[in-house]
């Protein structure tokens, strides 16, 4: 006989398959098989037709095609014996699925069987239907399957059941037809109906609306007395697990409780005794009992407000961090960082137990942990949590040290009590995992040292003392030299000494030797290096007895590859042997970097700014600064004021709108608010007093109004004067150059009329233009933006940001306040001018940029404006 003709037996194809040694001996076995079975389908050999279906769907498994013996399928489910029929339709679910046109064949064979007088094949058919069922095919069958909802076998009201939920997620609108048989299920006393009765009304709540509230205001009593029942239900061996009775219906149960209860008061109160009753009676001792109270748990959290029942279900929480199982523990920290927002108070409670497990050794539970410690952090507790936390800095493994440090951080900055407070505990972050943080990091660091000038020498001793132990830690170096470059002479002389220091003998020799290791350590990078010779040119003027060794050691860099180092070396060199002059006068202290503002501009709500030490700091109104420098450019030795962006840093403007504000290559001009200061060019002219510029454009500044007899005043319009009333000037040539000026103020005029636009709008907010032009001057345009706040939440904090194109010059004035009341109870206006240099020929755009907080939460929402009515 052919070991591989139709006749061979499953068993035999197996073992010879499993004899094969090689990928290409089975390819040649399966190949023969295949060719066996093709041949006695082709014979149209019934007596072997099972056995063909059995062996390919061994090869189906295999990976090998199988296509040819799909029809074969059809013919098994179409022959009266139910043996045939069981492999046709397992056949059929595993060699098809809904994708398969061939499928529609096997519809009429499956309504014949939904009605065959065999229960075993009408489960068969559901079975199969419940697997492979499209919507074509639930829509034709539906009513069948509704139908033996009610049969008198329990397995098959089961196996309906089962295949209903499969029909609702295929065609959701047949839903309403299995309301009533499905609740008619939850009566049941047959634990496996039961199950399945719970789990289709549990999708048919989510799928149906209608279904949600037929099922709530009849069933919920009902499932809750089923519940009850079940808990208190004495041993039954038949559905006993761990000693409690049938946990999955319990589960189930639950599950179809939370979605009844959500959103309605009357459902939650009528089932927080059983809920009670359930998370207090269950063992937690067993995995069956914890996946109860699990559930339990959920559905507690899920439904109405009740601060008892959640107490409850936040120390169940508790207890499961205590547990010996990673999943039960992690699950638990998933659970508590939901309930930390409904209930941060007895969350609190175990706090001790989630920074244990902080220090877990499971990745995964450290990196939870962390987070819901992060969330539990307030004005109260921060002193003793971080310090748990900067403990276990010491010890952490490398691989969660940087998720740490980062945390750490964010925490010290956002709830530091006390500056010298910061500075200590950034200090201790600094020394123990340094070359983890992040450059905003010591930034900010540095940005609160030089606003603390009562701290200047109690900071720079104590990074002093933490270079001797810690001189790996890049960025502990950066600060560390940052702050002898600047208050070295403080360190040397002791000055402004804490009665908590002790006393420390510094030379200057000792404190040029600090700057040397840094700039010579093989480990030190560009930046640091630099930061390394701009302190020591300041050191050459702080202490002359060190002059000769700094020159020396700026020397050596002369020649050095870094194009950065080499010219920095050369031009101080210079300054120190060429300029003695004028050195003391560069290497001043820097001016104090404003604090607010450069907090403001990590947040995202303002960009970045510095004060000098002698002027006041100026308050930024709602618009959008000047783009001054980085801190990375400030930290540098610079005789500007104001130096250019550079691409080192990132004016937050150019970064979040994309925006390229390069002097070299400006496409978009910032919008920004009036600011006091002197200009420059206006000095030059003698054009009245000093007066903020509304955009960087010589063309503005020269086109100022102002009066032949009086100085302009800062907050007159910058926008230029109409020809008219330059024509009736009697100004001479240079009043023509800049632009006119009229003796006489211009009648005031709405000019031309054009329609208000709803210029942006999202879920939560909603931006109006209205438009208005000054006759004779059709260049500029004065747009009132109105801000409406669509939501339930007040917004604070606002602001508003523009950028247009470089044909376009944008002027903001400042808003109308910075508070966005709720619902539309109100609204924030501000003022804006744009002048179109190509009037006629390009419309207005513009990109916008709106920050504000909602309940402490920062929110940014942009977006680009091109509605702007023609003729603008």
């Amino acid at each position: 006989m052919n070991p591989f003709s139709s006749g061979t037996r499953l068993r035999d194809m197996i073992r010879a398959i499993r004899a094969c040694k090689t990928a290409a001996e089975e390819r040649g076995v399966v190949r023969k098989e295949c060719a066996a079975i093709r041949a006695s389908i082709n014979e149209n050999d019934q007596d072997y037709r099972h056995r063909n279906m059995a062996k390919l769907m061994f090869i189906h498994m295999l990976g090998y095609p199988t296509h040819f013996g799909q029809m074969e399928c059809l013919k098994l489910i179409a022959s009266p014996g139910f043996p045939e029929k069981r492999i046709g339709y397992l056949g059929l679910m595993l060699l098809l699925d809904e994708r398969q046109e061939v499928l529609m064949l096997v519809t009429n064979s499956l309504k014949q069987d939904l009605n065959h007088t065999n229960q075993y094949i009408v489960g068969l058919a559901l079975c199969a239907l419940g697997n492979i069922c499209s919507a074509e095919m639930a829509r034709d069958l539906a009513p069948e399957v509704e139908r033996l909802l009610q049969f008198r076998d329990p397995n098959i009201r089961k196996k309906a059941a089962l295949c209903s939920i499969r029909i609702i997620k295929k065609v959701p609108d047949l839903a309403e037809n299995f309301i009533n048989p499905a609740t008619s299920l939850l009566r049941e006393k047959h634990h496996g109906v039961l199950i399945t009765g719970v789990q289709l009304c549990t999708d048919l709540c989510k799928t149906s609306t209608e279904a949600l509230e037929h099922i709530r205001k009849k069933c919920t009593d009902g499932l809750v007395r089923t519940l009850k029942d079940l808990a208190n239900s004495p041993y039954s061996p038949e559905y006993d697990i761990a000693g409690i009775t049938d946990p999955f219906l319990h589960i189930r149960l639950l599950k179809l409780l939370r979605v009844l209860g959500e959103g309605d008061a009357d459902a939650s109160d009528s089932m927080n005794d059983i809920l009670a009753q359930v998370a207090t009676k269950t063992e937690s001792n067993k995995v069956a009992g914890n996946a109860i109270l699990y559930e339990c748990v959920q559905t507690i959290m899920s439904i109405e407000d009740n601060g008892g029942l959640r107490v409850l279900a936040i120390n169940i929480l508790g207890r499961f961090l205590s547990n010996r199982d990673n999943n039960i523990r992690y699950v638990a920290l998933n659970m508590l960082m939901r309930a930390v927002t409904a209930d941060a108070q007895a969350v609190q409670r175990h706090r001790a137990t989630i920074l244990e497990c902080v220090k877990d050794l499971d990745a995964s539970i450290r990196k939870r942990a962390l987070e819901l410690v992060y969330v539990l952090v307030n004005e109260t507790n921060v002193k003793p949590l971080v310090k748990d936390l900067v403990d276990y800095l010491e010890v952490s493994d490398l691989d969660f040290r940087g998720d740490l440090t980062t945390k750490i951080c964010s925490i010290v900055a956002k709830f530091s009590p006390e500056k010298i407070w910061y500075i200590d505990q950034m200090l201790k972050v600094l020394t123990e995992a340094g070359n983890f943080v992040k450059d905003e990091v010591w930034y900010a660091l540095i940005v609160v040292i030089s606003n603390a000038s009562e701290l200047h020498g109690y900071s720079v001793r104590a990074l002093y003392r933490a270079f001797q132990t810690s001189a790996e830690q890049e960025t502990l170096v950066r600060v560390t030299v940052w702050c002898i470059g600047e208050y070295g002479d403080m360190l040397v002389h002791n000055v402004g000494m804490l009665g908590i220091e002790d006393p420390i003998t510094v030379t200057e020799s000792d404190a040029v030797d600090v700057v040397e290791i840094a700039i010579k350590r093989h480990a030190s990078d560009l930046t640091t290096k630099a930061m390394s010779l701009a302190a020591l040119l300041k050191l050459s003027s702080r202490f002359p007895s060190c002059s000769e060794r700094i020159e020396e050691i700026i020397v050596q860099f002369k020649g050095n590859l870094e194009l950065e180092l080499q010219q920095r070396a050369i031009e101080f060199n210079s300054i120190i042997a060429k300029h003695q002059n004028i050195r003391s006068t560069l290497v001043e202290r820097m001016p104090v970097l404003d604090e607010a503002t450069f907090i403001g501009r990590r947040a995202g709500s303002l960009p970045g700014a510095a004060s000098t030490a002698n002027a006041p700091s100026v308050s930024l109104p709602n618009g959008v600064a000047k783009p001054a420098a980085p801190l990375v450019d400030l930290l540098d030795l610079s005789s500007d004021d104001a130096p250019a962006p550079s691409s080192s840093g990132g004016d937050f403007l150019q970064d979040l709108l994309g925006v390229d504000l390069s002097p070299a290559s400006q496409q978009y001009g910032v919008g920004q608010a009036s600011n006091s200061g002197t200009d420059v060019l206006m000095d030059l002219l003698s054009i009245g007093s000093p007066s903020a510029p509304s955009s960087s454009s010589t063309v503005d500044i020269l086109s100022l109004s102002a009066s032949n007899n009086a100085p302009a005043s800062p907050l007159d319009d910058l926008s230029p004067l109409p020809p008219s009333s330059r024509a009736t000037s009697n100004a001479g040539s240079m009043m023509d150059l800049l632009g006119g000026i009229s003796s006489s103020p211009a009648t005031e005029n709405n000019g031309p009329v054009y329609p208000s636009v709803t210029a942006f709008e999202s879920s939560s907010l909603r931006l109006t233009f209205n438009f208005s032009k000054q006759p004779g001057n059709p260049q500029t345009t004065v747009i009132q933006a109105t801000f409406t706040n669509l939501s339930s939440n007040t917004y604070t904090d606002f602001v508003f940001q523009a950028a247009v194109p470089k044909f376009l010059q944008l002027h903001l004035d400042p808003a109308s306040g910075n508070t966005l009341p709720a619902a539309g109870n109100g609204s924030v206006t501000q003022t804006l001018r744009v002048t179109n240099s190509q009037h006629g020929k390009k419309s207005l755009v513009m990109r916008i940029r709106i920050a504000y907080k909602v309940n402490g939460k920062d929110t940014l929402e942009e977006g680009q404006i091109s509605n702007f009515p023609k003729g603008l």
